[in-house]
């Protein structure tokens, strides 16, 4: 039996807008990948700068007189801690569990602002002592290095907290899965670069 015409048409709009909904949602992730790609070549270019100059002290502080690696640890272990919550945010987001997921993202957001203060105790301190990103290029390619990544930091946080809101509001949705699925390759690709930041400028420059 030949299903009526107006049956058929809402069939056929629903099938289209499942399509293009579809379509979107690919497009959204290969567009934030070419995003991550992008931001590797940035970070590429401030690690390069940096082996250049790093070694230019201008007769000033080296890393080993001005780097307080306890403190740099500590740093270290929040953000290393803030990647793996955010990786128990997303298992609960997969359970469709909101208050889980919530609170995960919360917990996360917390270590991320914990690691930001502490950079900025770390960079107030440096400039206290007259070792600001003017006294000599290593300093300034420090500075650059160590601050973009803090930049990248707070947008995270930001982003977080803007997640956290709209997960409240319309629940775990499609949508918003998909932009905490790119929230959290953003939250561990900056945990991948801090540690190539930790192991080359503190490991590294603490034994220059």
């Amino acid at each position: 039996m030949t299903p009526p015409l107006d049956q058929t048409a809402d069939g056929e709009a629903r099938f289209h807008v499942e399509e293009e909904h579809e379509h979107s949602g690919g497009s959204t992730m290969l567009g934030f990948w070419i995003y991550l790609m992008s931001d590797c070549l940035i970070f590429a270019v401030l690690f390069a700068c940096y082996g250049v100059l790093g070694r230019n002290y201008a007769a000033g502080p080296s890393g080993a007189d001005l780097f307080d690696l306890p403190l740099v640890a500590l740093n270290t272990s929040m953000l290393l801690l803030s990647s793996i919550t955010c990786g128990f945010a997303m298992l609960e987001m997969a359970r469709n569990r909101k208050g889980a997921t919530l609170a995960w993202l919360v917990v996360t957001a917390l270590f991320g602002i914990a690691f930001v203060g502490l950079e900025l105790y770390e960079f107030t301190h440096l400039v206290a002592e007259g070792a600001g990103p003017w006294r000599s290029a290593f300093l300034s390619a420090f500075f650059t290095l160590v601050g973009t990544h803090g930049l990248h930091v707070t947008v995270g946080i930001i982003w977080m907290i803007t997640m956290m809101i709209q997960v409240s509001q319309h629940g775990l949705i499609p949508d918003n899965k998909r932009r905490l699925m790119c929230l959290s390759l953003f939250w561990h690709f900056l945990d991948v670069i801090w540690i190539g930041v930790f192991t080359f400028v503190y490991l590294m420059g603490s034994m220059a």
